[in-house]
């Protein structure tokens, strides 16, 4: 067909005899360009512009042995310590896929990047105290002619206050902070007055410092390192949505004679961006760090899909919440060496910058959570006297505040890294590796996550951690 719309004298050039050639052979002649061929026949047919050589760069690839449904921070860190831990270089292909390549809603870029060791739980302390090592040594994201990362670290620690009726509870979490090696002092009002003359101590009972690896870091920033970072080692990016899991499913009878259903997920749909095409990837493994969204991930594979008060019917009880992040100017503020307040009353505050500017804002209680919608301010439900203000998402886990690690135990390809209730970012890198040495060792090594498996959904047991900011 196209032959015979060629004007004559077109093929000149393109199929010519070449001396040495058998008679009546023909060899190419690529002197002729192909882009120059692929102008003239666009020129030629009617209708719309051809392009018989397609782009297909923002497609992603047709398998990959790890989907990473998710390109935040926690994401990335699972990508990162895959190929960190993987047995030779490129020995396994990891494809992560991100909804939204501006960030512009994402948990990550929207937190006020603190990072701290005073939790109630030992698994808790023991993520930050890894990430705090992490970060000291950012090094590690360090790429070949790229800028060195300047995390913009600033070391001035937590300051948590207490009231008579939480004093005791405190007293107990430095302790068990201090078993697992954070350094956190406990300070009598007295000791708080002469320390920061600047806060007013009325109703409170004991305060507890971090006086080493706590403080805040720029989040953006060790997001773009890693992201960085995970594409020098071979780590490919697909702009896109998932829409479906292709799975297979087989009926399993367990030790006291009950029937379960075990599924493996053997391709994922990728619904490319501004697109009603979807692209199939066949893949070994799923890692559903998808955040304040992860649940409707789950529910994509299955999970949750059973009657209630059944394994089959445990759903990942993850949903969105909104929290409010005020900015306001205060000339007469406390100093450079302010810590990040937590007050009795759940309100929250640190410095940012060297103007004399502070961020904060306040847990609201159950009654006042906002609708997660969208992200616009509630400008009336901290103060009046603010300069801006911004609204990101929790992925809050309403059953014990806490994340959720490792496999699912009936969807056996699909391993989660969700579910911080805030401290996500904060406890990036622990979790990374933890999800990573699961998937390529079997088990936890580094840290003992066991605790944060899905498991203790179905069973009921919580593992409540009572300091969330």
């Amino acid at each position: 067909m196209i032959r015979r719309v060629l004007p004559h004298g077109m093929g000149r050039g393109l199929l010519t005899r070449r001396p040495g050639t058998r008679r009546g052979g023909f060899s190419l002649d690529w002197d002729g360009k192909v882009s120059e061929i692929k102008k003239k026949i666009k020129s030629i047919l009617p209708g719309r512009s051809c392009d018989l050589l397609q782009d297909t760069s923002h497609l992603p690839p047709e398998h990959s042995d790890v989907v990473i449904v998710g390109g935040g921070v926690l994401g990335l860190s699972v990508a990162y310590w895959l190929k960190k831990l993987e047995s030779r270089r490129g020995a396994i292909r990891v494809l992560v896929v991100e909804r939204d390549h501006t960030y512009s809603q994402a948990s990550t870029g929207l937190s006020v990047g603190g990072i701290c060791q005073q939790f109630s739980l030992p698994e808790n302390i023991q993520l930050s105290l890894f990430s705090a090592s992490f970060l000291r040594n950012i090094n590690y994201l360090a790429v070949v002619d790229a800028p060195p990362l300047d995390l913009r670290f600033n070391p001035s620690g937590y300051l948590l206050l207490a009231s008579e009726k939480d004093a005791a509870a405190m007293e107990s979490n430095v302790k068990v902070q201090r078993q697992e090696g954070a350094k956190v002092s406990l300070m009598s009002p007295d000791q708080l007055r002469n320390k920061f003359p600047w806060i007013n101590t009325e109703g409170v009972a004991l305060a507890s410092y971090g006086m080493e690896d706590e403080g805040w870091f720029d989040p953006w920033c060790l997001l773009q390192g890693l992201r960085r970072k995970v594409q020098s080692l071979g780590v490919l990016f697909c702009q896109g949505e998932v829409t479906r899991f292709v799975s297979s499913s087989q009926r399993m009878l367990t030790t006291d004679d009950k029937a379960v259903v075990l599924k493996r997920i053997h391709e994922v749909h990728v619904k490319m961006d501004r697109s009603l095409e979807y692209q199939p990837v066949e893949c070994a493994i799923v890692i559903n760090a998808a955040g304040a969204w992860s649940a409707q991930i789950a529910a994509l594979a299955g999970v949750g899909e059973g009657p209630p008060g059944t394994l089959q019917g445990t759903k990942l009880p993850v949903e969105p919440r909104k929290r409010y992040v005020y900015v306001w100017h205060c000339p007469q503020g406390p100093g450079l060496e302010t810590p990040l307040v937590a007050d009795t009353s759940g309100a929250y505050f640190r410095r940012e910058g060297l103007g004399s500017n502070y961020l904060g804002g306040r847990s609201p209680t159950e009654q006042e959570e906002p609708d997660p919608a969208n992200l616009e301010v509630d400008h009336d439900f901290f103060q009046d006297k603010v300069q801006s203000a911004w609204a990101g998402y929790y992925d809050y886990n309403t059953f014990d505040q806490n994340g959720v690690v490792g496999p699912h135990p009936l969807v056996v390809n699909m391993y989660f890294a969700t579910g911080f209730s805030g401290h996500g970012l904060q406890q990036a890198p622990g979790i990374g590796r933890a999800v990573a040495e699961m998937v390529l060792k079997g088990r936890f090594q580094t840290i003992d996550l066991s605790p944060f498996l899905f498991t203790r959904f179905y069973l009921g047991e919580k593992i409540q951690e009572n300091n969330i900011i």
